[in-house]
């Protein structure tokens, strides 16, 4: 894979750990619901800004229209506000660190899908490998008796849990081109989630410049671009190349959160991260198939 791309791969999984940060900014002026509903709002009008000046062709049907509503909730309006109500009582490295679960909720969620990709057992060890993070990324809560800390944590998990399933529930949506469907289901999720935080939280007052340049960066920078640049590079270098981004995001959040926002960097977020990421890269499988590819070409007689 060239330089470039993995230059792309390496700026969208630094930006997306930066989202969590950026989710503790806003979260000091407004309520969680308000930040998914800036977050979608701001992602929505970045990307029809990109389709109607490329002129790209929407078609869209009242039923393909309700159908967009439901993936835009469960894609962006539901996971976005998951983290946002689960950051009100953890960091910003530890809800990123959550987040690189998505990939095993993915396996999992797969495998029972109809038609969908049957789990191996190298993704199986994988599966169990995140799932053993997120223990060891709770026992500190647990030992300290926090119970809010513990909830936010399961909480956040039903983020990923969302992106597992609208993985699979994207298929009905292959023909259409990419960013015309962030576009659409941007637009749906923003509609869903702005009645909703307007009557819990009503409207949004903000004071700071800090929280309306956090929410011009996770709306039009790391929702709207971001998406735009992922799917550029899809079909470039593949959905499995394309998968390490999960693998850079959690660290960055992590560093991120410990360095920007001071927040405690303890031994056990390093171990359960540590856990996560080796389960990622079981269910990616490339080290483990080119070691069996190293070890027969070994045995392979030389003449």
């Amino acid at each position: 894979m060239a330089l470039k791309y993995w230059l792309v791969i390496c700026i969208l999984g630094i930006g997306w750990g930066m989202s969590f940060m950026f989710n503790a900014i806003l979260l000091r002026e407004l309520g969680p619901l308000s930040v998914s509903m800036g977050r979608v709002g701001f992602g929505a009008l970045g990307c029809w800004v990109y389709v109607l000046g490329a002129r790209l062709q929407v078609n869209l049907t009242f039923g393909r229209a309700a159908g967009l509503l439901g993936f835009g909730v469960l894609s962006y309006a539901a996971p976005f506000a998951f983290y946002a109500l689960g950051q009100q009582h953890i960091g910003a490295g530890v809800a990123g660190i959550v987040n690189a679960t998505t990939p095993a909720f993915a396996v999992v969620v797969s495998h029972f899908w109809p038609r969908g990709e049957r789990a191996t057992l190298l993704k199986s060890l994988g599966v169990v490998c995140g799932f053993a993070g997120i223990v060891v990324l709770s026992l500190p809560v647990l030992n300290s008796g926090a119970k809010s800390e513990f909830w936010a944590i399961l909480l956040t998990l039903c983020a990923p849990v969302c992106y597992a399933f609208s993985v699979n529930i994207a298929r009905a949506f292959r023909e259409m081109p990419p960013v015309v469907l962030v576009a659409l289901a941007l637009t749906g999720a923003t509609l869903a989630i702005a009645p909703l935080a307007l009557w819990r939280e009503g409207v949004p007052h903000i004071t700071r410049i800090e929280t309306w340049a956090s929410l011009a960066m996770i709306g039009f920078v790391l929702t709207s671009a971001a998406f735009i640049a992922f799917y550029w590079l899809l079909p470039k270098v593949g959905p499995t190349n394309i998968s390490t981004v999960t693998l850079i995001a959690p660290v960055s959040a992590l560093v991120l959160g410990t360095w920007v926002l001071n927040e405690t960097l303890r031994p056990e977020h390093l171990l359960g991260m540590g856990a996560i990421l080796v389960g990622l890269l079981l269910i990616d499988g490339r080290i483990v198939r080119r070691r069996q590819r190293d070890a027969v070409g070994k045995d392979q007689p030389k003449g």
